[in-house]
């Protein structure tokens, strides 16, 4: 068991959301995922979310088939809120009180986003989810995660995936593919290796964030890698193979 991290921000994707779904959101992941954040605020860890919007809508996806990619993005932004307050009142009916906070202004369901507030709900130990991703177009939720991360001066981004960690070539196709259990930032960067997009990866080396990488499908996994136990790979580390 490592150190118990006292401030993290998670990062979920849309389709982390959908289950075995084609489309849309799984009620029991969700719910799921709800239990495992519950548990870890009763530990007394200050909790951050950032959700993407995936499972409703990808604005890159948008643009390809002919729309404008701004607006594309814009959509994408409201599909996060979406996902934001599904999430919501998935904690709130087991008695975690969270808040939504948005970049887009939608006042009539959320906050709007302000930091020292995020912060001061932070404290009085209220689960944070941020929608609306930065409120700017051309920018992913993973970047989002990391600004938010910096902004709240999380301890780590623990970014939850369908996989086990960061590898050196796509496991699905590659059976000898090995796992790191720590990457540099340059690293990740110089092989291009899609831990997260390269702004996102640049933000948190410049604010010295650690990103952790792990497999959300697997059950209690979020609560380990919110009390600091060494699963999945850490980037912000030296390079090291497990």
């Amino acid at each position: 068991m490592g150190n118990t991290y006292k401030r993290v921000l998670l990062k979920l994707s849309g389709e982390a959301l959908m289950g075995n779904l084609a489309y849309g959101i799984d009620p029991t992941i969700v719910d799921a995922i709800a239990q495992e954040i519950a548990a870890t605020a009763a530990q007394g860890v200050q909790i951050a979310v950032v959700v993407g919007g995936g499972n409703i809508f990808r604005g890159v996806k948008g643009a390809a088939s002919g729309m404008d990619r701004a607006t594309a993005d814009y959509i994408g932004m409201l599909a996060t809120v979406m996902n934001a307050m599904t999430l919501q009142d998935a904690l709130e009916r087991i008695d975690v009180p969270t808040r939504v906070q948005t970049a887009i202004s939608m006042q009539e369901m959320a906050e709007p986003y302000i930091r020292r507030r995020a912060i001061r709900h932070l404290e009085k130990n209220r689960v944070v989810i941020f929608g609306a991703g930065s409120g700017n177009p051309f920018f992913t939720t993973d970047t989002t995660a990391a600004l938010r991360a910096a902004e709240i001066n999380a301890e780590v981004l623990l970014k939850a995936t369908k996989v086990d960690g960061v590898y050196d070539s796509d496991p699905n196709t590659n059976p000898n593919a090995k796992r790191y259990s720590s990457l540099t930032y340059s690293h990740v960067l110089a092989k291009d290796l899609k831990v997260m997009d390269g702004t996102a990866i640049a933000l948190c080396k410049d604010n010295n964030i650690p990103i952790m990488v792990f497999n959300l499908a697997v059950a209690g996994n979020i609560q380990r890698a919110m009390t600091g136990e060494p699963i999945g790979t850490i980037v912000g580390g030296s390079c090291e193979v497990s």
